[in-house]
């Protein structure tokens, strides 16, 4: 990976990332936009009922598709924003997983104590890729993987100390006496650090949003 990324490789969704993809040999771009959506993808996927291996297979079954066609992707407004077109190709992988799964299901008995997720009875109560079920699936999966990504981001852009002080304080709720004890910093330091980091996550967070909901910049 590279050492010193500059600031627009951290906005995959910007014409700046898409325009490497467009480079089947930029190794380091792709990269990039595989360890940034992958976790997206795999959790969409687990929540819709897939069992890991499952869901690992749909991961790089989205990433081929994506693969190929990223390169000639074009900002068109009237077409949507990148964020609805990953939603697109993402339901459509899944809706082709159910339905090879359920064709297996009328060829062959699977024991219900198979230990998969889309196994016997549990095939029945698969989701369809058209119903609300997979919308708030990939609504909730989405907001995860914009704060995600925006604590990453903050995260490579402060300090350690600030960053745990943080973490400690807001992410994890700990009681300002156990930080002021574990990390030796007093009351002031630790409202700093909470106000300081948490207003860059804050403005990252919005700007994930907008670069994801907007077609061009």
């Amino acid at each position: 990976m590279r050492s010193h990324p500059d600031e627009d490789s951290f906005l995959p969704t910007r014409q700046s990332l898409l325009s490497r993809l467009k480079d089947h040999e930029d190794q380091a771009g792709w990269r990039e936009f595989f360890e940034t959506y992958w976790r997206l993808i795999y959790g969409v996927a687990r929540k819709a009922g897939l069992s890991d291996s499952e869901s690992q297979d749909l991961v790089q079954e989205t990433m081929v598709v994506l693969a190929r066609h990223l390169p000639d992707f074009r900002y068109d407004p009237a077409r949507g924003s990148f964020k609805a077109w990953l939603h697109t190709v993402i339901r459509s992988r899944l809706s082709e997983h159910f339905r090879r799964v359920r064709r297996t299901s009328h060829h062959e008995a699977i024991p219900e104590d198979s230990g998969t997720a889309t196994s016997g009875a549990a095939v029945e109560k698969l989701p369809d890729a058209s119903t609300g079920t997979l919308e708030e699936i990939w609504r909730t999966e989405w907001e995860t993987h914009v704060l995600d990504t925006a604590l990453r981001r903050v995260r490579a852009k402060v300090s350690a100390r600030q960053y745990l002080i943080f973490s400690l304080a807001t992410l994890k709720e700990t009681p300002l006496s156990v930080i002021r004890s574990k990390l030796d910093v007093n009351v002031a330091q630790i409202y700093l650090a909470k106000h300081r980091v948490g207003k860059l996550v804050k403005e990252e967070i919005a700007r994930l949003r907008h670069e994801a909901e907007n077609s061009a910049d």
